[in-house]
């Protein structure tokens, strides 16, 4: 009686420590994991960094267990694009195990970014995160910070800036397709007759003393343009393509065709280079299949440059022009506000608004005349001159 009264107290003993242990156990604070992390729709945890991701996506975060608030700051989470280590103006939220990342504006199409969440993360009951990162790349091809308009073609004729939207009444007949590769998504399809997407406000993409223009085109046809050569005009055919613009000259503006036909340097003036594209010829190369063009303007050198396909083809030297020139005082691109008949749109998919009537040889509702058949995809207008070499990278990290 006495051994199983002993025995009982015993067990009431180890019961006891058993329920204090447990007790005890269930009252240390919990681990901070990182549970998952989605870019928009993208999964930033997959064993393989995605590369769709939306210029627009918003990263959410969910840990295993609450955040505190107050370490949840911009100063423990950060964003940079990695091909600059430029940081992403972010802001930072949080709400029980969950923290959102909401970019200032849109990513770049094409850049990769790398998402740092730090040491500095706490759990409410004061655990802190074992520090990681996650990268990942913006669906669209890669191009340089900067842009005042570039235009991705995900299924909206949206400028990505939010500067230059086109209304629905300037959306006409706008199609899209499947782009040149997957990581460039949609690309916009031009009927050659009809189609066109107007923007206003198109003088303030033109005048500005440093110009680059890229796109990517598969072409029949002429390509897009904001008051022909009062403004520019991006203009492509079977043999030759060019960018007609108009240039400061002093206190007047006057045009001039940065122009390229693939032949050689036929001696005009101020052409310093101008490659021959023989064979097999500047149509073999362009026509009906994925092209990248980039015209580029430099005020203080007063040179122009045309690429296509990530090679320099052209050079035009305003400086090499005769002594009676005007365009020995070029100092930049300027929008003709003199020229009458000629709209303030900026076009794609004709070379001029619909307001436009100052041109008899072409105008919108003659379908025969410069319109632009084909796809279209990643368009960027710049204020700046574009090197070499960011052009060669824009068209190897996006060729088909």
């Amino acid at each position: 009686m006495k051994i199983n009264l002993m025995k009982t107290m015993a067990l009431v003993i180890v019961g006891g420590l058993v329920t204090f242990q447990a007790c005890k156990k269930s009252s240390e604070p919990q681990p901070l994991n990182l549970a998952t992390v989605v870019a928009g729709t993208a999964d930033l945890n997959a064993a393989t960094p995605p590369t769709n991701v939306d210029p627009k996506a918003v990263i959410t975060v969910t840990f295993s267990a609450n955040v505190n608030a107050t370490t949840a700051t911009t100063s423990n989470v950060t964003l940079k694009r990695t091909f600059d280590n430029s940081p992403v103006d972010i802001a930072v939220a949080s709400s029980a195990k969950t923290v959102t990342i909401t970019p200032a504006k849109p990513l770049d199409a094409g850049n990769a970014y790398e998402l740092d969440l730090n040491a500095g993360l706490m759990s409410t009951d004061g655990v802190a995160f074992i520090p990681v990162n996650r990268t990942f790349t913006v669906i669209g091809a890669f191009a340089p910070p900067g842009a005042v308009a570039y235009w991705t073609f995900e299924n909206t004729t949206d400028d990505q800036t939010g500067a230059f939207i086109a209304p629905a009444s300037g959306i006409v007949d706008v199609t899209y397709a499947t782009g040149r590769n997957t990581g460039a998504g949609m690309a916009a399809s031009f009927n050659g007759t009809t189609t066109i997407i107007e923007y206003p406000n198109g003088p303030n993409l033109v005048n500005t003393t440093d110009f680059s223009l890229s796109l990517w085109v598969k072409p029949d046809s002429s390509a897009l343009g904001i008051g022909g050569f009062d403004g520019f005009e991006f203009e492509i055919n079977k043999n030759d393509c060019k960018l007609a613009a108009q240039y400061q000259t002093g206190s007047t503006t006057n045009g001039q065709d940065l122009w390229l036909d693939g032949t050689g340097n036929v001696g005009f003036s101020g052409w310093t280079f101008s490659k021959d594209l023989r064979p097999p010829g500047f149509a073999a190369i362009v026509q009906q299949t994925w092209a990248h063009f980039v015209f580029t303007y430099e005020g203080a050198t007063k040179l122009g440059t045309i690429y296509l396909n990530g090679v320099k083809v052209k050079t035009q030297d305003f400086n090499a022009y005769p002594a009676d020139s005007p365009f020995l005082t070029a100092t930049g691109l300027k929008f003709n506000t003199t020229a009458t008949g000629v709209g303030t749109n900026f076009a794609l998919g004709y070379y001029s608004d619909r307001a436009t009537t100052a041109f008899g040889w072409a105008t919108y509702t003659d379908v025969t005349t410069n319109h632009f058949k084909g796809l279209m995809d990643d368009v960027y207008i710049y204020h700046t001159a574009l090197s070499a070499s960011v052009v060669t990278q824009m068209y190897n990290t996006g060729k088909p």
